[in-house]
């Protein structure tokens, strides 16, 4: 099977190659927001989109004026990953799976791409880059695979290199023979079918107060002077530690359960739809904004959906199956009888069935019908449709998959 890998190392410029860095995200940025702003020029004039072959024959244009031939010094085939990455979100945009492409701001994810030209010394810890040099970085693995591509960016004041690659490798088999269900929640980060559980981290909240102080600090300075900068470098170091803590975090959670089981099903929860606004409009205001604020803060600081993804190729990697079910009725539905009524569930925690008396955590119950309906679904070899989440008979005969 064919594995896609990214490796992710952080550079180290000289003074020089960081001005470089710099010219060259800001003509990428550039490219692309004049880019979008013709699209949408055309749109309004009655014209057809250009594809990417006629964005190139634009940018070529751009180079030869006057008032933008600065942007021969950046690569040109970093201008034209540019023009791809826009021609992507317009793809996107008209599939339905991302909003209208916005256009970029300085200083936020500052970043650009080179497809060819590069070569990897990791004994020497350097990189080339084309019209930047040999670059040195900061190894901490060994790169395994054809190099495909190479990502620069920049985060919170430090440089980083992404580098793409691809290899061939054996099909795994399974070391585990085990299924488990998984319930997403935020007083439990996820709860197991077999009982255990793992803890939150909400690092967001655990620095929410100091990063509320730093932001008011910062709208105290004047806009773009010294004190502001440095304010501003207060406020991007702490955010970028929330990420790294909550990254590693899901990290080490996927890790474990993908390398201790065959197959893993979790809810396919619309994390979108459940963050969304409660505020309502100015003639239909919301009711509970301030609470649904709170649960919103919650729910994105957990990283459901990041947790999902890394799952998802993890246990591809170990040679199991991920499969996501509907979240319907899992925590009101009973795993003895199949009774199923929002009754069940009088508080958060506790789930009592009103027909046959059955008692346990709400969570472990809704994590052991996830586990049944994911059971359901890989036996039918159902994709769009799967039974009930009560569907099959009772909790004890729950098979292991071998």
């Amino acid at each position: 099977m064919q594995r896609l890998q990214a490796y992710r190392f952080e550079l180290m410029p000289n003074g020089q190659q960081q001005r470089a860095m710099r010219s060259f995200a800001g003509s990428c940025r550039y490219v692309y927001n004049q880019a979008l702003h013709l699209q949408q020029e055309r749109y309004k004039a009655g014209e057809k989109k250009l594809g990417y072959a006629g964005l190139c024959k634009v940018l070529t244009a751009w180079k030869k004026q006057a008032e933008t031939d600065w942007l021969n010094n950046t690569p040109s085939q970093a201008l034209q990953q540019a023009l791809k990455d826009l021609e992507r979100a317009y793809k996107n945009f008209f599939e339905k799976r991302a909003d209208f492409p916005r256009f970029r701001k300085k200083g936020r994810a500052d970043s650009f791409r080179y497809p060819q030209g590069i070569q990897l010394e990791q004994g020497n810890n350097r990189i080339y880059l084309p019209k930047l040099g040999w670059v040195r970085y900061r190894n901490s693995r060994n790169v395994q695979g054809q190099v495909k591509n190479v990502t620069v960016s920049q985060s919170a004041g430090k440089w980083f290199v992404s580098i793409q690659t691809e290899r061939e490798v054996d099909q795994p088999l399974p070391k585990a023979t085990t299924a488990i269900g998984i319930d997403m929640g935020i007083a439990r980060f996820a709860t197991l079918s077999d009982g255990s559980y793992i803890a939150p981290l909400n690092r967001f909240k655990q620095h929410q107060v100091r990063l509320a102080r730093y932001q008011r600090a910062m709208s105290r300075k004047v806009k773009f002077s010294s004190n502001w900068k440095k304010a501003r470098a207060k406020v991007q170091k702490l955010h970028t530690g929330i990420a790294n803590a909550r990254k590693d975090f899901l990290h080490k959670a996927s890790s474990q359960i993908s390398q201790n089981h065959a197959m893993i099903v979790i809810e396919d929860l619309q994390i979108r739809n459940m963050s969304r606004s409660a505020s309502g409009t100015r003639e239909q205001p919301g009711n509970n904004v301030k609470a649904k604020s709170g649960l919103n803060r919650s729910i994105l600081d957990q990283g459901w959906g990041e947790f999902r993804r890394q799952l998802e190729y993890k246990t591809a990697w170990n040679g199991g199956w991920l499969i996501a079910v509907p979240p319907h009725h899992t925590s009101q539905t009973c795993p003895a009888c199949g009774h199923i009524s929002k009754d069940n569930r009088q508080t958060q925690a506790h789930f009592h069935c009103v027909e046959c008396g059955f008692e346990d955590h709400a969570d472990r119950v809704g994590a052991i019908n996830i586990l049944r309906a994911g059971h359901a679904r890989y036996a039918c070899q159902v994709s769009d449709a799967v039974r009930s989440p009560a569907a099959g008979t009772h909790r004890g005969e729950l098979a292991p998959v071998g």
